[in-house]
């Protein structure tokens, strides 16, 4: 059911894991994004029936409140917002970003098609989730600026994007892979890395696992090891605030060679 809502919106979305634990304390929940779709078939904008009470705080306003914070203060996403701009792909909220009802499951996606971050205004559940969801899509985004993705026909060119979604997002750090009640093995953080773009692949294109597996094994190397822009995996928000700084130092430094 969750392949087949990720689908349904053309391509990238991201689908919840299995077992969903509640919040942390200012951490994001541990969710899978299914990086770059093609939303082909987006929902048409409906307004569904409100209460008298809820009319004053839809979920399209809590979306786009949540939206807001997470641009302001989120660490991993003002590092990429810079990194867009710095690339030439400047980023506007109103622009980029759309709260939209999605089917299924489905969580967000990047649009490829016209640039634009979906984020699914009756799934997304607090704003860790939000968190996670923006710095994910962003990322997409990021390697769609920088350069020529094509994200519908060259299935490593996907992977690539995933695996450094995965990689760089927070997907696989300690404290989700706990939640998930997987940790405690060698070289553990590539693993994750590798099995969530391989599901990733596998929700939104219609291949056998192997042609999956075989895209990833072929890319994994040199797109995990592809840390731009934050020039290093930030394992949290301490080490995304690092990365943050570093970028700013070294924008200044060729700014001024």
């Amino acid at each position: 059911e969750e392949e087949a809502a990720a689908k349904s919106l053309g391509g990238m979305a991201e689908v919840p894991d299995e077992r969903e634990p509640g919040p942390v304390a200012a951490e994001p929940l541990p969710q899978q994004h299914v990086g770059c779709q093609v939303f082909s078939e987006r929902l048409a904008q409906q307004t569904p029936p409100q209460g008298f009470l809820s009319s004053f705080f839809t979920n399209n306003q809590k979306c786009q409140l949540m939206l807001l914070k997470t641009l302001a203060t989120n660490p991993y996403v003002k590092l990429l917002l810079d990194a867009m701009k710095h690339s030439g792909c400047a980023v506007n909220k109103d622009r980029h970003f759309a709260c939209e009802d999605c089917n299924g499951n489905v969580s967000g996606g990047f649009d490829a098609a016209v640039s634009q971050i979906v984020l699914c205004q009756n799934n997304i559940r607090n704003q860790a989730h939000m968190n996670r969801v923006v710095t994910h899509e962003l990322i997409h985004a990021f390697d769609h600026c920088r350069a020529h993705v094509n994200w519908f026909t060259n299935v490593r060119h996907l992977a690539c994007s995933e695996v450094r979604a995965a990689n760089l997002s927070g997907d696989c750090s300690l404290l989700n892979e706990i939640f998930r009640l997987h940790f405690g093995l060698k070289q553990h953080h590539q693993t994750c890395v590798r099995d969530r773009a391989i599901r990733s692949i596998l929700a939104v294109r219609n291949i056998s696992k192997e042609v999956a597996q075989k895209a990833v094994d072929e890319v994994f190397e040199s797109c995990f090891n592809d840390h731009e822009p934050f020039g290093r995996i930030p394992h949290n928000k301490t080490y995304a605030r690092y990365a943050h700084r570093d970028f700013q130092n070294r924008d200044r430094y060729y700014s001024n060679i």
